[in-house]
C-alpha cells in the first residue's frame, strides 16, 4: 500500500480535474450524462484518497521507517494509541487527513442531492468547486517537497523521532479530526454559494441547504476549540485555557464569521433580505478557513500548536487570494440578481438587532485578525516583531463579547418588522428586573470587578428571556391543546426545535460566558515544600507527602502526592507528575485537579530534588471554570436539536393547523 501510495494520489488528482471540468461542461451544455460522470470521479477521489490514507496509517502501525513521515512522528515505543494519531501530527500528514475529509464530505454531498430534481442546476457546480479545492490540496501531496506524506527515508533509521509529547493526550486524540470537520466542512455552503451565484439560483434555496451544512462545521470548529482548550488546561501547565494564540484565533475567526452567517440566513429566509451579505458572510467564513491553514502552517507565526517553517507559505497565501478573488468577482458579476428590493421597516425591530449582532460578530473577528496578524505586519514594516499578547485581545474582546451577550437576550424579546413600546416594556420587564436583582445581589456580597458584574448580570438577563420563551410557548400550547405543562414543553420544543434548539445554544454559551467570567477571580500561590510541610491557599491547604519515579518504555514519570484539606477537613489525595519522553528528551507537564462546581484546585509539580525529597509546587485556585466545559456539553445538546428536521421540513412546508396557528398566535401576543 505504502508504494502505491503516489501512484493513489496521482489518480486523485486526476479525477478531481476531470470532474471540474465534466461538470462545468454537462451543466453549460445541459448533458446529464457529462455530469453524471464528473459526479463519479468525484466519488473516485474519495476512493483515491481513503487507499492512501489506509497506506499511510500501515507505515505508522507497522513502524515502517522507510517513510520520511513515520520517522519523523513515530516511534517504536509510541503506544499504539497514539499512532494513528501520528496520522495528523505532522504536514505531510495532516494534509493528506484534510483532502481525504473533503473528498468524504463531497461524498456526501453528491449521494444527497445528485438525484434531486430541485437541485440539478446547482449540484455540478457544487462538484467543481469542491473538487477544485481538493485539487490544490492534492497538488500541494504530489508536488511540494515537505507535504509529500510517501516520501522515502534512505537509508532508513532504526527508530524515529517520535510523537511530540504535547500532542500525547487523550484531547489530542480527538482535537484536530473535529478541528478539521470544522474547517474542511465550510467548503459545502461555500460550494453551494459559488454554484448559486454560476447558475443564476440565488433565491432561498441554496441558503436553506447552506444553513444545515453550516450548522454542522461550525459545530464542529466549537467543540474543536473547546477540546483543544481542555488540553492546554491540562497539558501546559499554566493555569489558563486559552491564551490567544494564534492557532486559537486561527479557529476562532472563521466561527465568529460563520455565527454572524446563521444568525443572518433568518433574515433572509423571513424577509428575503441581506442576499449580498450573506452571501459576502460565506465567502469570508471559508476564506478565513483557508487563511487559518495558512498560519498554522506557513511559519510566520509562533505557536506551540503550529508546524514548523515550511515552503506552503506562499502556496496557502495565493490560493486564499485566489479564493477571495475569484468569489467576489462572481458575486459582482452576479449581483444584479442578489440584490432585494424588501427594506427594513423599523429600526426598533428583531431584523435590526440581528443586523447589529452580525455587525458585532465582524467587529470582533476583525479584532482578532488584527491582534493575530500585527506581530507579522510590525516586522515587515519596521523589522521589528512586536507582539500582541492577551491583554491586548482581553481589553478589546471582552466589551465587544458583552455587547454579543447582550444582543442574545434582547433579539427574542424584540418583534419582527416593528416593536411598540407597550411590547417592549411587556418583553423586558422580567429580564431586566432579574438582571438588576442579580447587580444588586452581588455588590452586596462584595464584587467590585465591573467586567465581571456586567457578565455575571448579562448572563441572568439572557437566561430570564430564555426561561420566560420557554415559558410562554408552554402555556400557550397548554391552553390551547389542554396538555399538561411539561408535556406542552417537550412538545414545544419537538415541533420548532431550530427555534428552541436555538435558545438552548444560547443557554450553554451563557454558561461559557460564566465560566470565563470566573478567571476574573483566580488565585494563585507558589512555594517549595518538604514531606509534611503544606502550602495554604484561600481556604485550601494541600500537605506534601512524597515524590517518586518510575518508568515505562517511552517516559519516565515523576510523581508527587498531596493531601487536599478546606477549612481543615481531609478531601483527597492528588498526584501531580511530570513526564520525561525517552527518545525525544523533552519533558511535559502532567497536572492534577481537585475539582468541583465551585472552583478547581490545580497544582502543577515544578522542581524536585531527589538528593533532599524537596519539590516546589505552583497552585492555582480557578473560581466556576466548569462551567466552561458544562456549557460546552449544552451547546452541543442545543446543537444536535437544531439539527434534527421539523415536521415543517419534513413536509416541505409550514405546519399550518389550526392549533399552530393559535399557538403563534398566543406566544406573539
Amino acid at each position: 500500500m505504502t508504494q502505491f501510495g503516489n501512484v493513489f494520489l496521482l489518480l486523485a488528482l486526476g479525477c478531481a480535474v476531470y470532474a471540474i471540468v465534466a461538470a462545468i461542461i454537462g451543466a453549460r451544455r445541459q448533458q446529464q450524462e457529462m455530469v453524471d460522470t464528473g459526479h463519479n470521479a468525484a466519488i473516485a477521489v474519495m476512493a483515491f484518497l481513503t487507499l492512501a490514507m489506509i497506506g499511510l496509517v500501515q507505515a505508522l502501525m507497522t513502524d515502517n521507517f522507510n517513510l520520511l513521515y513515520v520517522a519523523g512522528y513515530s516511534n517504536r515505543a509510541l503506544p499504539f494509541f497514539y499512532k494513528f494519531t501520528s496520522l495528523w501530527a505532522g504536514m505531510a500528514g495532516s494534509l493528506l487527513f484534510w483532502g481525504w475529509m473533503l473528498s468524504a464530505f463531497s461524498l456526501v454531498c453528491i449521494l444527497m442531492y445528485r438525484r434531486q430534481s430541485r437541485f440539478a442546476g446547482l449540484m455540478p457546480y457544487v462538484t467543481a468547486v469542491l473538487m477544485a479545492v481538493a485539487t490544490f490540496f492534492i497538488v500541494v501531496l504530489v508536488f511540494v517537497p515537505g507535504a509529500q506524506p510517501f516520501a522515502l527515508h534512505t537509508p532508513a533509521p532504526p527508530d524515529g523521532r517520535g510523537l511530540n509529547p504535547l500532542l500525547q493526550h487523550w484531547a489530542m486524540v480527538i482535537h484536530p479530526p473535529i478541528l478539521y470537520l470544522g474547517y474542511v466542512g465550510f467548503t459545502v455552503p461555500f460550494a453551494f454559494a459559488i454554484a448559486a451565484m454560476l447558475s443564476g439560483q440565488v433565491g432561498n434555496e441554496w441558503m436553506k441547504i447552506t444553513r444545515r451544512w453550516t450548522i454542522i462545521p461550525w459545530f464542529f470548529l466549537g467543540v474543536g476549540m473547546m477540546l483543544g482548550g481542555k488540553w492546554a488546561y491540562m497539558e501546559l501547565g499554566w493555569g489558563g485555557y486559552w491564551a490567544w494564540d494564534p492557532v486559537e484565533n486561527a479557529a476562532m475567526m472563521p466561527w465568529l464569521c460563520g455565527t454572524a452567517f446563521l444568525h443572518s440566513v433568518m433574515i433572509q429566509e423571513k424577509k428575503n433580505m441581506l442576499r449580498v451579505w450573506n452571501m459576502v458572510l460565506i465567502i469570508l467564513t471559508f476564506t478565513l478557513c483557508i487563511f487559518g491553514t495558512f498560519l498554522t502552517r506557513s511559519g510566520v507565526i509562533s505557536s506551540v500548536h503550529s508546524f514548523t517553517q515550511s515552503s506552503l507559505g506562499p502556496l496557502f497565501l495565493g490560493f486564499v487570494g485566489l479564493i477571495a478573488t475569484s468569489s467576489f468577482t462572481i458575486m459582482g458579476l452576479r449581483l444584479h440578481l442578489l440584490k432585494s428590493d424588501v427594506r427594513m421597516d423599523s429600526v426598533v425591530s428583531r431584523e435590526s438587532a440581528f443586523l447589529l449582532n452580525n455587525v458585532v460578530f465582524l467587529g470582533a473577528c476583525f479584532a482578532v485578525f488584527w491582534g493575530t496578524l500585527f506581530p507579522v505586519v510590525s516586522e515587515a514594516v519596521r523589522g521589528v516583531k512586536i507582539t500582541v499578547g492577551a491583554p491586548w485581545f482581553n481589553a478589546v474582546l471582552v466589551p465587544i463579547s458583552l455587547l454579543l451577550l447582550l444582543l442574545t437576550g434582547i433579539g427574542p424579546l424584540v418583534a419582527w418588522r416593528k416593536s411598540s413600546v407597550g411590547h417592549l416594556k411587556k418583553m423586558f420587564m422580567f429580564p431586566a428586573l432579574g438582571a438588576f436583582v442579580a447587580l444588586v445581589i452581588l455588590l452586596a456580597v462584595g464584587v467590585r470587578h465591573f467586567y465581571a458584574l456586567m457578565s455575571f448580570s448579562l448572563c441572568v438577563f439572557v437566561t430570564v428571556t430564555i426561561v420566560t420563551e420557554f415559558h410562554r410557548g408552554a402555556v400557550a400550547r397548554g391552553h390551547t391543546n389542554g396538555e399538561p405543562y411539561l408535556s406542552a414543553l417537550w412538545h414545544l420544543l419537538m415541533k420548532n426545535k431550530r427555534r428552541y434548539g436555538g435558545y438552548v445554544v444560547h443557554f450553554g454559551m451563557v454558561l461559557i460566558f460564566l465560566g470565563v467570567t470566573g478567571t476574573a477571580f483566580t488565585e494563585e500561590a507558589e512555594k517549595q515544600l518538604m514531606p509534611g510541610e503544606a502550602l495554604k491557599l484561600r481556604n485550601y491547604e494541600l500537605v506534601y507527602q512524597d515524590t517518586k519515579q518510575f518508568q515505562d518504555p517511552n517516559k519516565i514519570v515523576t510523581e508527587s502526592s498531596m493531601v487536599v484539606k478546606r477549612d481543615g477537613k481531609v478531601l483527597d489525595t492528588i498526584y501531580p507528575q511530570k513526564h520525561f519522553y525517552i527518545v525525544q528528551q523533552q519533558p511535559t507537564t502532567e497536572v492534577a485537579l481537585f475539582s468541583n462546581l465551585r472552583e478547581d484546585l490545580y497544582v502543577v509539580l515544578g522542581e524536585h530534588q531527589p538528593q533532599t525529597n524537596a519539590a516546589t509546587f505552583h497552585v492555582y485556585l480557578n473560581p466556576l471554570i466548569n462551567w466552561v466545559w458544562i456549557g460546552g456539553m449544552v451547546l452541543t445538546l442545543g446543537t444536535l436539536i437544531t439539527l434534527l428536521p421539523d415536521a415543517r421540513e419534513r413536509t416541505g412546508r409550514a405546519v399550518t393547523t389550526p392549533v399552530a396557528k393559535t399557538v403563534r398566535q398566543r406566544v406573539a401576543a
